[in-house]
């Protein structure tokens, strides 16, 4: 998330930040913001406040004179550059991990990462830690946590679903998904079963981003405001964890920086940006109520309580969340661009109803308030308007035996 995104309800903010170990403060890039200074993080703010750590150096670093041996170089001298196949980077120095001076490099960064959890920063957003050694983020993420337990460690690592689980299973709080690509209806299906059931549930945390700083999807290149709508509703009523970068994703940009290329045209890596958040368009208050909405249901807050529902539409995705007493029900239009209309069937007994009874769901995203009977129900929705009901299931209609006065 951006610095601005503090009107949409999201509980942390990921800050870009000049960051120098050895300073007592930070200021926020391109903003008139305060700075912040030590012990003022509290859990009093209204959002907490996570950095981006990336492990690597510019070519002018202190470190690359102060410490050569810290890098790699090729057998002309030279300093061996970044890479991410597919890509490059010419003006990134890497750290070798598993140099002969390891053991200075690695308490180096794991005190760089120590540095800001003293003065109350907890969430770290890790980018490419896949890149690195594995080792290194066992034993660093565990001598972190050792000083402070509730630390979080975000993993930004979009590449081979083993990669993912092994940092994962090496101690990453959280990781990045496949969701950002995942579309359709057997798709969806088929993905966040694998996360809410599959093998790797105990220990792979998601963290669902519709869009990242990097990756603008083609889904969200081409279905527009309706699209941009869909794809929230998606990651914050299927999983656990979501976030959005914003505000690009509030502000629905779209521009690629070619066709068939999932990168911004207008990119925050290679320029700053001023926003206008008081855009007639803005989905802020769309996120907002999506926000408020997971706060108030907490089966929303749990990925093991999701279970899918039929449809006889392809473009009508349906699940609920459970937990107690408590169940809510999602349905969404798949489709950004035509309304669609299908059968819903529900699994009565599992949500505690009577064949036959009417029951009430409460449409927490448009207001609405609908009797439903039996287990098909008809639905319908037109993404011009809201393309998803996310209802409160009321488990039973009261009828008149239910008084006290009725003999």
């Amino acid at each position: 998330m951006n610095t601005e995104d503090t009107n949409v309800g999201f509980d942390t903010l990921l800050a870009r930040l000049h960051v120098d170990a050895g300073v007592q403060h930070v200021r926020w890039i391109g903003q008139d913001q305060p700075t912040l200074t030590p012990g003022e993080q509290s859990s009093e703010d209204l959002f907490e406040l996570a950095l981006d750590v990336a492990f690597q150096c510019s070519p002018d670093h202190p470190y690359v004179a102060g410490h050569p041996e810290w890098f790699r170089r090729r057998p002309d001298g030279s300093i061996q550059y970044a890479e991410n196949p597919p890509k490059k980077y010419q003006d990134i120095h890497p750290f070798d991990f598993e140099s002969e001076q390891w053991p200075a490099l690695w308490r180096e960064l794991e005190g760089v990462v120590r540095f800001w959890v003293a003065r109350g920063v907890k969430i770290f957003r890790v980018d490419n830690p896949h890149t690195k050694a594995f080792a290194f983020w066992e034993w660093a993420l565990a001598s972190v946590r050792r000083r402070c337990p509730e630390a979080i460690f975000l993993s930004e690592a979009f590449t081979r679903p083993k990669v993912m689980h092994r940092l994962a299973k090496a101690g990453f709080t959280q990781s990045y998904t496949y969701f950002t690509w995942r579309n359709t209806k057997r798709e969806l299906v088929e993905y966040f079963t694998e996360l809410s059931r599959g093998p790797g549930a105990d220990y792979f945390r998601p963290n669902v981003w519709p869009n990242t700083p990097d990756i603008l999807p083609e889904y969200l290149q081409a279905g527009g405001r309706a699209g941009f709508a869909i794809r929230a509703t998606l990651a914050a009523m299927l999983a656990a964890n979501w976030g959005v970068y914003g505000p690009a994703f509030e502000l629905l940009e779209s521009e690629p920086v070619a066709p068939g290329r999932e990168e911004y045209r207008d990119s925050e890596k290679y320029q700053l940006r001023r926003w206008d958040l008081e855009r007639a368009d803005s989905l802020a208050e769309y996120l907002a109520l999506l926000n408020r909405i997971r706060r108030e249901q907490p089966a929303l807050q749990h990925d093991d309580a999701l279970e899918f529902h039929d449809t006889d539409n392809p473009q009508l995705l349906c699940w609920s969340k459970a937990r107690g007493d408590e169940a809510v029900l999602c349905v969404v239009n798949l489709d950004p661009w035509h309304a669609q209309g299908g059968w819903v069937t529900l699994p009565l007994a599992r949500f505690g109803l009577e064949p036959g009874r009417a029951y009430l769901l409460h449409d927490r995203l448009g207001g609405g308030r609908y009797f439903w009977t039996g287990e098909r129900n008809y639905v319908s929705l037109d993404p011009k308007g809201l393309p998803a009901h996310v209802f409160v299931v009321r488990h039973r209609v009261k009828r008149e035996h239910d008084f006290d006065y009725f003999l």
